[in-house]
């Protein structure tokens, strides 16, 4: 490794810091929404191979 790359980094401004804690809440949020999306599936294919096997009975 060169030093550069172990450097330590600047602390942020306050507008910084700011801008990278929306981004970083937009990241986590779009994660949140895509396994509800994944639960709201998986919970749907259930509810319809449930379905699938009352009738077939």
């Amino acid at each position: 490794m060169r030093f550069n790359e172990i450097a330590p980094q600047k602390p942020l401004s306050p507008e910084q810091a700011r801008l990278e804690s929306m981004k970083d809440r937009v990241k986590r949020d779009r994660q949140a929404v895509k396994a509800e999306r994944a639960r709201q599936k998986i919970k749907a294919g259930q509810a319809e191979l449930g379905g699938l096997n009352s009738i077939s009975q």
